[in-house]
């Protein structure tokens, strides 16, 4: 039976659908991972999240789903404005689609914005008022603080760090932008940067001491720490927390980042600044979007 008393939280990404099943506490009850649909038009993935969520909640004990997508939702969190990377997702009414068919409640949020909410509510964030998000996989989101609370901005289309310009003749966009923070910290632009190596084989090489691997990751963390640097002089946050895939070997890149840093932002901007990897791993989309659904959809359970 459908309770109030547990929230479904789901990462979707360009490769993989990830799910969980909350206590209104935070305490994981169960998770599923699904491969995402190819090519992942709003169809298919409509109906794989259906199977989804039927599979994770069989007995249908929970009542709100909370969604992360890559991409702006509108200001009611019920559309998909735009997901760059992903085929046809272009004003997708999503949780229209999803609500009659799993009868549930259903809130969409910007993936980058679910894993800082994630994390301010059980991970590295936890007590931050200000702090900045960036998920560094097939694109770069993010997510923002400000003051305690969530920072959507205009129409809730904010925020999108990897799409600010660091580079004027650099790389396209899908976004329609050239040379973003996306198109340099992004796994692409990895593969870019190392001939095709995967960030997997390149992270094990730097463990070996490889010179040529340990290179490559410090110019990725020199180029991510740019992006970063504007970041900073914009919302002077506490902490910057990096997640998504890559985050997994921050410790060959995050010293360029923060030597990146250190040398752009006068120390006024940077005074007290932590920057570090997500505590929660890739598991922070799915709790911060079960959270969102508890604040946006559950009333005074959110205060739980």
């Amino acid at each position: 039976m459908v309770t109030d008393q547990q929230v479904i939280g789901i990462d979707l990404g360009g490769t993989a659908i990830k799910l969980a099943r909350f206590s209104i506490q935070g305490d994981m009850l169960a998770e599923l991972e699904r491969p995402t649909p190819q090519p992942a038009v709003p169809g298919a993935v409509t109906m794989a999240l259906c199977e989804a969520v039927e599979t994770l909640d069989p007995n249908r004990e929970a009542a709100l789903v909370g969604i992360g997508l890559p991409g702006p939702m509108d200001a009611d969190a019920r559309v998909a404005r735009v997901c760059i990377n992903l085929p046809g997702w272009l004003e997708v009414p999503l949780a229209d689609w999803l609500e009659p068919r799993l009868n549930r409640k259903v809130t969409l949020a910007n993936d980058g914005n679910c894993a800082v909410m994630g994390e301010a509510w059980m991970g590295a964030a936890a007590g931050c008022q200000n702090a900045v998000l960036l998920t560094l996989g097939t694109g770069v989101g993010g997510g923002v603080l400000l003051n305690g609370a969530l920072f959507t901005g205009h129409n809730g289309a904010a925020a999108e760090p990897g799409l600010i310009g660091i580079e004027p003749g650099g790389p396209p966009c899908n976004s329609g932008n050239r040379g973003s923070l996306e198109q340099f910290a992004s796994i692409a632009a990895l593969l870019r940067l190392s001939d095709g190596r995967d960030p997997r084989e390149l992270a094990s090489a730097a463990d070996a001491g490889e010179p040529k691997a340990q290179e490559i990751w410090t110019q990725y963390g020199t180029r991510l720490g740019v992006g970063i640097s504007s970041l900073i002089y914009v919302l002077t946050p506490e902490l910057v927390l990096l997640g998504g895939g890559l985050a997994g070997a921050s410790r060959h890149f995050l010293p360029a980042v923060r030597e990146e840093v250190q040398q752009r932002v006068q120390a006024v901007s940077r005074e007290g600044l932590r920057i570090e990897a997500c505590s929660l791993g890739n598991g922070a989309g799915r709790l911060g979007a079960a959270r969102l659904a508890l604040q946006r959809l559950g009333g005074m359970m959110a205060d739980n």
